[in-house]
């Protein structure tokens, strides 16, 4: 099967199959006598698999280590059963401080009246210093995770 119809079958695009390839997480396919890349039924299910990791949220990290759990039947579900709760558990606590700057974004809006630039509520407390970043410093780690 060609690449076009991995990413068919698997619902992602030529360049993110390719790059899976390239960070290992999908193995190197054999290649056909005119060069193209020649995948198999396997190839298409673990694709499917790092998709549905991804639309979870799992970093791809975790995905490779879940793979490697997958792909290892003497480990057990136990480990896969951790992994995924602590996952959980980050979502949740990222979904808590998403309902905080919602409300303090709310406040904000609320608190403008329009009129001249100068006199913006929103853009004021935008100039305030924050209490804490926690948002920042977990996009920081999700993008160097990824």
């Amino acid at each position: 099967m060609k690449i076009g119809e991995v990413a068919a079958a698997s619902g992602c695009h030529l360049e993110t199959i390719r790059y899976y390839e390239r960070i290992g997480l999908l193995p190197r396919p054999a290649r056909t006598h005119s060069g193209y890349r020649a995948y198999t039924d396997q190839d298409v299910d673990r694709m499917r698999f790092i998709t549905r990791g991804r639309d979870l949220g799992f970093s791809l990290d975790e995905i490779r280590s879940l793979l490697r759990l997958a792909d290892d039947p003497a480990l057990s579900c136990e480990q896969v059963d951790a992994l995924a709760r602590h996952h959980l558990a980050e979502i949740q606590a990222r979904q808590k401080e998403l309902r905080r700057m919602a409300r303090e974004l709310e406040r904000t809006i609320a608190g403008c009246a329009g009129g001249r630039r100068e006199a913006c509520a929103i853009l004021g407390a935008l100039h305030e210093a924050p209490s804490s970043r926690p948002a920042q410093r977990r996009r920081e780690n999700v993008h160097r995770a990824t």
